[in-house]
């Protein structure tokens, strides 16, 4: 009889059954019809951790394999600890499957990745919390326990715990069977703060430290557009339309289009880049053609210039757009205008860059000069 073991452990951020045998093309035939994948990094085929799952290994395998089952210990030794959502893992296997469906749910509403991955993370975090309950259990004083004892406990940021929240109505909303009052489940009072913003001479310390060309146009481009990070690197070449000036923002933050202004030295250094890259497939790639350029990486292109600059202020990406904004704001620009430029759906988002533009400000006369 052959030999198969099945072994429970982590894939890719999640619980799977893995199985290990010999070289066998009836079993990997078997394999395959239950939907298994291979993982080159673990030399076996995998499913997810679940019952539809083992009830699948006893109707394939079980007459005809003799079956082995073992588990990772690394799950025995951290199956008590809420931090195990980092990894991407329920604890519970019962949970893992309830955040299958919500995955799918999300993906069915047409969700941002990015907005399923946050909050599938999140829901994890708060199902890990009560490992040992079943969902139909989870009332509102759960969620109100939950946040004193791990968000509060933690002093984690009230747009984490925000982000929670959402999470947690939208899995609640498709759940059946649910005792908890949607609706009572109570958002953190939001907070405000003014963006960070830098001088134009420190903008351009950072964006000549570079001496790389493509480093070079990318920090360039963000500022020179107030792109986001993802608005930069999902760019194709096709989105620059140096005759009419302009660059085109496909399917942005809210799954918005928008075109923003393009100036003629940006159009110079763009073109620069272009005849000595010659980028196939993404305007930005990455060492290898037609592979998108990695968000790490554009961060660390960051670093090296702040460091090169020796610039003391912890600046990111994403201060260089504040900057863009407010030194617009300070030109003179109208703030519709720079609400359509930056992407906003509202325009008291666009409204902070008024609290920190020093025009308005340097114009105040202190009634200390005419004492």
């Amino acid at each position: 009889m052959k030999k198969l073991t099945i072994k429970k452990t982590h894939h890719r951020g999640k619980l799977v059954f893995m199985l290990l045998f010999e070289k066998d093309f009836k079993l990997i035939n078997l394999c395959k019809t239950i939907g298994a994948r291979y993982s080159s990094s673990h030399k076996g085929w995998y499913v997810l951790a679940n019952k539809k799952n083992i009830d699948a290994f006893k109707d394939t395998f079980e007459q005809t394999t003799q079956l082995t089952w073992e588990t990772d210990k690394s799950i025995e030794k951290n199956k008590n600890k809420p931090e195990n959502w980092v990894k991407g893992v329920c604890v519970n296997p019962k949970h893992e499957e309830h955040l299958e469906s919500f995955i799918l749910f999300l993906k069915s509403k047409r969700f941002a990745q990015s907005t399923i991955k946050n909050y599938t993370s999140a829901l994890r975090l708060f199902l890990n919390f009560y490992a040992d309950k079943n969902v139909s259990e989870l009332t509102l004083d759960h969620v109100i326990r939950f946040n004193n004892e791990y968000i509060l406990a933690k002093r984690l940021s009230s747009s984490m715990q925000n982000q929670v929240v959402n999470a947690i109505k939208k899995f609640f909303l498709i759940v059946k069977n649910s005792r908890i009052d949607i609706e009572a489940i109570h958002r953190p009072r939001s907070e405000h703060k003014d963006p960070n913003v830098i001088s134009k001479e420190e903008v351009k310390q950072i964006l000549d430290a570079p001496r790389n060309l493509k480093h070079r146009a990318m920090l360039s481009l963000i500022y020179a557009c107030g792109l986001r990070r993802s608005e930069l690197l999902n760019l194709k070449p096709i989105h620059v339309d140096s005759k009419r000036k302009l660059l085109i923002i496909k399917q942005s933050k809210g799954r918005k289009d928008r075109v923003v202004p393009l100036s003629l030295k940006i159009i110079e250094l763009l073109r620069e880049y272009y005849k000595a890259y010659r980028p196939k497939e993404w305007l930005f790639e990455g060492q290898k053609a037609g592979n998108q350029y990695s968000p790490t990486s554009l961060q660390k292109v960051l670093k090296r210039a702040i460091k090169k600059a020796k610039l003391k202020k912890p600046v990111t990406l994403h201060w260089l757009r504040h900057s863009f904004a407010t030194h617009l704001l300070e030109a003179g620009t109208d703030l519709r205008f720079i609400q359509e430029i930056l992407g906003h759906k509202s325009s008291k988002t666009t409204e902070i860059y008024t609290h920190v533009s020093n025009k308005a400000i340097q114009n105040i006369k202190s009634p200390f000069d005419d004492l």
